[in-house]
């Protein structure tokens, strides 16, 4: 592994290398933790190791998010009380109901750490874009787009891919969220809901008892924040060449109204052929060529790998 960063080393000095990876061995052991997701973490960094991608990014160690920081969406509440059972990896505590943690959000001893290494990784990709050192920033151990201000959901402990916005708005004023994952991004389109300066779309399944039940077309956005939210709702079994001809379609008319000048990019693989949600009937070609699309608007864009998949 000490290789892999000297090799990144020895490509300092190259102004080619315009991406940065979010990485270190202690960090991808620390996401691999996580009961939903065991090894996930690993597996991804191993296949891009192996494809020998690495020479083509620079690594970047990743901060861990302090309570602060997490604290820029996250209510101190949850936070403390999401600190405390994981100290104590009490999974009984009667006040974690409240808190959306329980089955798919299991209060195990320290989940704390991890979703604040998530979050923290996820800063340090905006920063990476604020800074204007890299035009594309990548954690793919991020994308827990479930999560809301007091409350885990989905396997989301935090947002960070809200808190990689909130960053991103100290330097950009208008930033753009795409959402390819195959459940609907609600916790990041409820969290900016009411703003004109985040633009939320999300392409997802959307039917009767399907997680999160949220993501009709109609759902546009409220107050100020009319028109800035926009669902593009599909039907299981879409293939590659539709799902793109839709992507562009949508994001073609975005980025002419909305003119971002950042982008955050959520790529769940579980739109993936084979995946056990067993929904729709994408490739990785497929999904690398819808964020190809983004990346030609050449903006500052903080990829995030998303909740499920592999």
């Amino acid at each position: 592994m000490e290789a892999e960063l000297e090799a990144s080393a020895d490509l300092e000095q190259s102004s080619a290398i315009t991406t940065a990876y979010i990485y270190t061995p202690d960090y991808i052991e620390r996401c691999d933790s996580l009961s939903k997701v065991t090894s996930r973490a690993s597996m991804v960094h191993s296949l891009i190791a192996s494809y020998g991608l690495l020479k083509y990014m620079r690594v970047v160690k990743p901060q861990v998010a302090s309570m602060e920081e997490m604290a820029m969406f996250h209510t101190d509440a949850y936070l403390e009380h999401l600190r405390k059972i994981s100290e104590d990896g009490d999974d009984d505590d009667p006040e974690s109901v409240e808190y959306g943690l329980g089955y798919d959000c299991p209060a195990t001893e320290g989940v704390f750490d991890y979703a604040a290494a998530v979050a923290g990784a996820t800063l340090t990709a905006a920063q990476c874009l604020i800074d204007k050192k890299y035009q594309v920033a990548i954690n793919w151990p991020g994308g827990w787009h479930h999560a809301k201000k007091d409350e885990a959901s989905g396997f989301c402990y935090l947002n960070d891919a809200v808190l990689g916005i909130l960053k991103l708005r100290k330097k950009f004023d208008r930033v753009l969220y795409v959402d390819l994952d195959l459940h609907h991004g609600d916790g990041v389109e409820d969290a900016f809901s009411f703003t004109s300066k985040v633009m939320t779309v999300s392409f997802h399944k959307y039917s009767p008892g399907f997680f999160p039940g949220t993501g009709d077309v109609t759902d546009v956005g409220m107050g100020k924040g009319r028109y800035c939210t926009v669902n593009v709702p599909l039907q299981d079994g879409i293939q590659d060449n539709r799902y793109y001809q839709i992507c562009e379609s949508v994001l073609k008319e975005v980025y002419a109204s909305f003119n971002p000048e950042a982008v955050v990019c959520q790529l769940g693989a579980d739109t993936i052929a084979g995946d056990p949600m067993c929904s729709f009937n994408m490739t990785p070609v497929g999904l690398g060529k819808c964020l190809r699309y983004i990346l030609n608007w050449e903006l500052p864009t903080l990829v995030l790998g998303g909740d499920r998949g592999l």
